[in-house]
């Protein structure tokens, strides 16, 4: 392969010029779909979502919200830890959240915190929050398919129980 590709470089060089910029132009093309089209795990249900956070939020044993941000497919855009707290409240900041959201270019997004107590159903005040961050969000045509609870057992999904 290499003594025919050196007889074109040898018979014309132009053309061993345009081949060598071709193999740049489709390894850079192939570089840019791997930076802004990958996508990570696509979650179509409230338990895949609630599995997928499980894991990411039981081990702590104070307050983590964060956020998950989703394409326009539900595929994982990021998981976003914003904001810790004790071990019954985290201070959670509606603006930081919409940046969070908007920085990913997310179509949708969920919302999710741990209960370190164990129990997973939501306070008043997790209720109140949900329906702020959902105002907030729909200003920038980011939707919210779900807030999720993380505790001992199966976690709680808000809009499973029609609260969303």
């Amino acid at each position: 392969m290499n003594i025919a590709l050196n007889l074109v470089d040898a018979l014309d060089p132009a053309l061993a010029q345009r081949a060598h910029e071709d193999a740049l132009i489709t390894e850079a093309l192939q570089l840019l779909d791997q930076r802004y089209f990958q996508r990570g795990e696509l979650l179509l249900t409230p338990s895949d979502a609630a599995a997928y956070l499980k894991l990411r939020l039981a081990p702590y044993q104070h307050e983590v919200f964060a956020l998950l941000c989703l394409d326009s497919r539900h595929r994982v855009l990021s998981f976003d830890e914003l904001f810790t707290g004790s071990i019954d409240g985290a201070s959670v900041y509606p603006r930081e959240v919409v940046i969070k959201a908007l920085e990913h270019n997310a179509a949708a997004v969920i919302f999710c915190h741990n209960h370190p107590s164990g129990c997973p159903e939501p306070s008043p005040a997790d209720r109140v929050l949900t329906k702020r961050l959902t105002e907030a969000l729909a200003l920038v045509e980011v939707r919210v398919l779900d807030h999720i609870i993380v505790g001992s057992g199966t976690p709680l999904s808000l809009a499973e129980n029609g609260w969303i």
